[in-house]
């Protein structure tokens, strides 16, 4: 079968922000007079479209298709349609939504100036044969459309819809479309054709809310100054209603089951935190019109129970601020949180003593969870953005919790094809050409090499090492134009968000750290792929980069320019130090740690290095209480101070209302917990994906700790607990996995040996 490009619409105008376009019904009718032994469809509905046939709805996942520029990568859904088809009159029925196709763009990103910017438009090529006959056809100017009730939808702004606009068995075969229009031709993308091998986003679990209250919106921001200033109906602005409270901020849509009067109007405002009484809209609210940020409209048709929900977007939230109903309609029934993200199973997991942790892990799993819709975001709510950099840094803690492989190894055809003529990477992908001037650099394009290497690594998957070589090389070869006269680089965005934002590191420190990262990680890549010149390239500019951050940026006592615990932490973990110098340089670290009360100062890289530096010392304890003491700053603070179940942006004590309640770029944090506490290390000298280290650390204020993570060969648990004066340890492998148990700091087994084969067993440890 083949991929069509005879793309069709509804029409040649598309929303805007001022001008809404509806949502468009499309459909086809066709006759078989024999019955079908086989029939197939592949589907491209650009941005997102659902798909009926005869009545029923046999859309593959939410938000089909798989999100991408489409003048890069065209993906098509495949549908096997056999059983589904019937003799004689049958239709199938799309509706299609603006998606990534019509993508208002907001302050920033300019994506509204996209070249591929149009109305929706849809391609299909159906087949089916049976009986020696034999029906084909695309979609072309036959099909027949009219607007439907859903009168606008924006994914990231939500959707509105008014069912006095229904149209009764739309989707059906023996519906009169006679005063329908005709659909137009129009221009297809240029993207390369791609059925994708990725996780579908599906309707996972509903909530209904804890609790439900009158209230207002707090406030809102300043919208940014390049946002068209829309002015809705007045009673959308109402802001006497009802917050509905569901005890989760992760990631979703709003189902509204009403018995409203006929042309009663809904609004259902969606956000992730309370200020004064009020629905807090502030730190999401900048990037769309006032009143538009992750709103859904209904108004009602007035004939008994109604029941909605939108089609073509999602939204981050924990509360839900309604207005437009009466006292006595705002029940328990009112609304139901419909949890939405990739179908995603957990590969690991980790629990201790201390409840704060555990609240911190389940935090990560819930942000990651809220932040993968087909590839990772940076956030469920304001920008939806594929920021290279957020998945850099979550890439073990990604593989140590989700069976994320095929999620992670998709988005990177995407991230090849952002790629520009120099080997540059975009801060953002999929992106229409943004984030090339600002947005990106080491830090965040290191995600190219990344997500390849913790496949390889935790996966043993080799396969995606040999798809992404080229584009590796490409950029090595970029970043060895990137050097000043002294040898370093300084392009992009550094230690982001260091804690209450202040004293950020020089970029010239962290830009040449990752940058080391990243061309030891591709010479072991292209060693393992067999590509001995590329991995002389990439070695030489890692030894070449080392050299230079040692004559220019370190000092004779081994400090590292900018005196910071990220320039420190991260130095040692990039392996700017030799082994003799490694002990003082880590001296240096620990006295800025004093220095600070015990706190940490760091950003998002030296979140993502300090933490296992410290481990690496022997400092396990003071790592897990920087981590998660109760007061400011800690990642812990979130939960103690603001009620946090999902990851914040930053740490901050203002409180952090500009900033985004769910983001995984911290979520490191997890994977720290799993190797280090529970002490599964999974195939430490990249070897072997069942090579497993078990190390856990014994610290003194947790009284038991437990993890487990699935390998290649099977699940591994591990659970230690003191006991009388000894550690009870507790450990069951499969069979295929191969490794040692090797114990930290002195600890003996009953026999007085620290280190044995990995093996099953219950095992008494002396401290």
């Amino acid at each position: 079968m083949k991929y069509s490009t005879n793309f069709i619409s509804a029409t040649e105008n598309y929303s805007t922000y001022t001008d809404f376009v509806p949502v468009p019904y499309l459909r086809k009718s066709f006759e078989l007079d024999f019955a079908a032994e086989k029939a197939e469809m592949l589907v491209c509905g650009l941005g997102f479209y659902e798909f009926w046939l005869n009545g029923e709805h046999l859309t593959r996942g939410c938000l089909a298709p798989y999100i991408s520029n489409p003048n890069d990568l065209l993906y098509y859904d495949r549908y096997d349609l056999t059983d589904k088809l019937k003799k004689g009159k049958n239709v199938i029925a799309f509706a299609l939504g603006n998606g990534m196709q019509n993508n208002l763009g907001g302050a920033v990103w300019d994506f509204q100036l996209a070249r591929f910017r149009s109305a929706p438009k849809l391609a299909l090529c159906f087949e089916c044969s049976g009986d020696g006959k034999k029906l084909c056809f695309e979609a072309d100017e036959s099909f027949k459309v009219h607007a439907s009730p859903t009168y606008f939808d924006d994914h990231r702004c939500g959707e509105r819809y008014d069912a006095r606009n229904e149209l009764e068995g739309w989707n059906l075969p023996e519906f009169d479309d006679s005063e329908w229009n005709n659909a137009i031709s129009v221009e297809a993308p240029s993207g390369e054709f791609r059925e994708g091998n990725h996780t579908l986003i599906k309707k996972i679990r509903e909530l209904k809310p804890v609790s439900i209250s009158k209230g207002h919106i707090s406030h809102y921001p300043n919208p940014r100054e390049n946002l068209p200033k829309v002015k809705l109906p007045e009673e959308e602005y109402s802001n006497d209603g009802y917050i509905y409270d569901f005890g989760e901020n992760i990631s979703g849509i709003v189902r509204l089951k009403i018995k409203g009067r006929r042309g009663q109007k809904i609004v259902m405002t969606c956000g992730e935190s309370l200020f004064d009484g009020g629905l807090d809209m502030f730190n999401i609210g900048e990037f769309q019109p006032v009143g538009m940020t992750q709103c859904q409209v209904y108004i009602c048709k007035g004939e008994g129970e109604e029941i909605w929900e939108p089609m073509f977007c999602y939204h981050g939230f924990r509360y839900c601020f309604v207005t437009g109903i009466d006292e006595d309609q705002a029940t328990e029934d009112l609304l139901t949180y419909v949890v939405m993200h990739a179908e995603l199973h957990p590969v690991g997991g980790f629990t201790c003593s201390n409840e704060l942790v555990n609240k911190l892990q389940d935090a990560t799993v819930r942000s990651d969870l809220a932040n993968i819709f087909y590839f990772p975001t940076d956030c469920p709510h304001r920008e939806k953005n594929g920021w290279t950099g957020d998945a850099h840094l979550s890439a073990e803690q990604f593989m140590i919790n989700l069976d994320c492989e095929k999620t992670l190894r998709e988005w990177l055809f995407s991230v090849r094809k952002a790629q520009d003529d120099k080997g540059a990477l975009p801060g953002i992908v999929p992106t229409s050409g943004w984030g090339f001037e600002w947005g990106n650099g080491p830090a965040w394009d290191a995600v190219l090499t990344e997500l390849p290497y913790r496949l390889w690594q935790y996966r043993g998957d080799k396969e995606v090492l040999f798809e992404n070589a080229t584009a590796i090389f490409r950029y090595v070869s970029y970043l060895s134009t990137q050097l000043d006269e002294k040898g370093l680089i300084h392009i992009g965005l550094g230690d982001w968000l260091p804690v209450d934002n202040v004293k950020p590191c020089p970029l010239e420190v962290t830009d040449t750290l990752v940058s080391m990262g990243i061309c030891q990680k591709a010479a072991d890549i292209f060693k393992a792929c067999d590509m001995p010149l590329r991995a002389e390239f990439a070695q030489k500019l890692h030894d070449n980069l080392r050299e230079s951050f040692r004559r220019h940026l370190v000092d004779e006592n081994l400090i590292v320019y900018g005196d910071h615990q990220t320039t420190q932490a991260a130095a040692i973990y990039y392996g700017v130090f030799n082994e003799d110098e490694k002990k003082k340089a880590f001296s240096h670290l620990l006295d800025l740690i004093q220095k600070a009360d015990g706190n940490m100062t760091v950003g998002i890289i030296g979140a993502r290095t300090m933490f296992h530096v410290l481990s690496e010392f022997g400092y396990e304890e003071l790592a897990l209480n920087m981590i998660a003491k109760p007061d400011y700053p800690s990642f812990a603070s979130w939960i103690t101070e603001y009620d946090a179940n999902s990851l914040f942006e930053i740490i901050t004590h203002n409180p952090p209302n500009g900033f985004s309640h769910n983001h995984h770029f911290f979520g490191d944090i997890s994977a720290w917990f799993i190797k280090n506490l529970a002490g599964i290390v999974p195939n430490p000298d990249v070897t072997d994906a069942n090579n497993i280290l078990i190390s856990p650390a014994f610290v003194g204020s947790l009284s038991y700790a437990e993890g487990w993570y699935n390998a290649p060969a099977g699940r591994i648990d591990v659970r230690w607990e003191r006991n009388g004066g000894k550690i009870e340890l507790d450990v069951n492998v499969p069979d295929g996995v191969n490794g040692k148990i090797r114990l930290r700091h002195g600890a003996k087994f009953s026999n007085g040996n620290s280190e044995i084969e990995i093996q099953s067993g219950k095992f008494t440890i002396s401290e």
